[in-house]
């Protein structure tokens, strides 16, 4: 009866039940050949192409729902492997630290299981890695599945002649690799927002700031102005949310790092700390090592793009003032050139007790689901 039980809960546990559009590569070693492709991942197709002696990324259909929460990974590895430089390398970069928290939590929770028992179940996983060395096939190669056994499903394979050449080959194309795993978590995301959006926030956000941004029912609106509008969602011992924000541009100087932290400063003092007097800030001063010291503190700030949009990502700590409680944020800042104001959407966790990364990483992901209107 108990594992009954926990089959069951396991399946409870598929977070989107959303069919993933199909797309369809062959590659020859010379190129890729696009047979069938849609907007939503031409990017993973870009980063595809990149992975020198990879397969083709295709996708099978199937009327099974994945399983598994976001960011498992279930990695089929047998134990010679496994113990050796392929492990680690396999380790390394599926576990890498998420850079945007304060504290370790990988990028991915890897449930490391042997082949003769990838069956049933397991292959039902959302996210699977399957490492296949074999002294007859030649040379190195990944290839890159969706939906192969369950729906929506990436299934990653990465075959070679011997451990040694396939942890370098890994260690090569990591980057790309992890790009891959993580758009695919990111599609989920979007799909489901667009799926089951809230169309009074989108309208609200489209009124407040020019923009159509898709946001899933499960958020509630919180405080509204002319110029900004906080969203989140609650739990007992928890909080995750953003706040979008604008202001006048008045040139590059707009974008600097400086610039940044007051806006964020002067817009995160309308959101309310649990005591009288107590409001959202950044963070700008740390503990040292030996805690009686306090050293200075910077927000990370870098240029990136997401689509053909120029942004500015900002990654930090928040404080509440007067009150002890904190966390991560993550905030995205460009230029509306419609109206020629800066906008920020500025995503925040408060979890003390639990892990952070699934909660900030939904909220980044809803960055892509804002579409802004063509500049006259």
């Amino acid at each position: 009866m108990l594992l009954i039980f926990l089959l069951i809960l396991y399946r409870l546990c598929s977070a989107y039940e959303i069919a993933q559009l199909s797309i369809l590569f062959l590659q020859t070693k010379q190129a890729f050949i696009m047979k069938r492709f849609f907007l939503n991942i031409l990017m993973a197709a870009v980063v595809a192409m990149s992975l020198v002696g990879c397969k083709a990324l295709h996708t099978v259909s199937s009327g099974e729902t994945a399983q598994g929460r976001p960011y498992e990974l279930i990695l089929v590895c047998g134990q010679p492997q496994w113990q050796s430089e392929l492990g680690d390398t396999l380790r390394y970069f599926l576990e890498q630290p998420v850079k945007e928290l304060p504290t370790y939590e990988p990028a991915f929770d890897v449930m490391r299981i042997m082949p003769n028992n990838f069956k049933s179940l397991t292959k039902k996983h959302r996210n699977i890695v399957s490492v296949i060395v074999d002294e007859s096939i030649s040379e190195p190669e990944i290839k890159v599945e969706y939906d192969v056994t369950a729906a929506p499903q990436i299934f990653v394979t990465i075959k070679g002649h011997d451990n040694a050449s396939v942890a370098k080959y890994v260690s090569e194309n990591r980057e790309n690799l992890l790009y891959v795993l993580e758009k695919a978590e990111r599609d989920r995301t979007i799909n489901y927002a667009r799926r089951y959006y809230s169309e009074p926030m989108q309208e609200l956000l489209k009124q407040t700031f020019g923009v159509d941004m898709y946001i899933p029912d499960n958020y509630k609106i919180r405080t509204t102005s002319d110029d900004m509008v906080w969203i989140s969602q609650e739990y007992p011992a928890a909080s995750k949310g953003f706040f979008v924000y604008k202001y006048p541009y008045e040139g590059t100087q707009s974008l600097t790092a400086e610039s940044l932290i007051k806006a964020r400063n002067r817009f995160a003092q309308r959101i309310p700390g649990p005591a009288d007097g107590s409001y959202m800030i950044t963070v700008d001063k740390i503990a040292d090592e030996t805690g009686e010291n306090y050293i200075p503190f910077q927000s990370e700030h870098r240029a990136i793009r997401i689509g053909e949009r120029p942004w500015i990502e900002m990654v930090g700590l928040w404080d509440v003032e007067n009150y002890f409680m904190g966390g991560p944020y993550v905030s995205y800042t460009t230029v509306n050139q419609a109206t020629k104001e800066v906008i920020t959407i500025d995503c925040y966790v408060y979890s003390p007790k639990e892990e952070k990364r699934n909660m900030l990483r939904e909220l980044q992901h809803l960055v892509y689901l804002i579409d802004f209107p063509a500049a006259n």
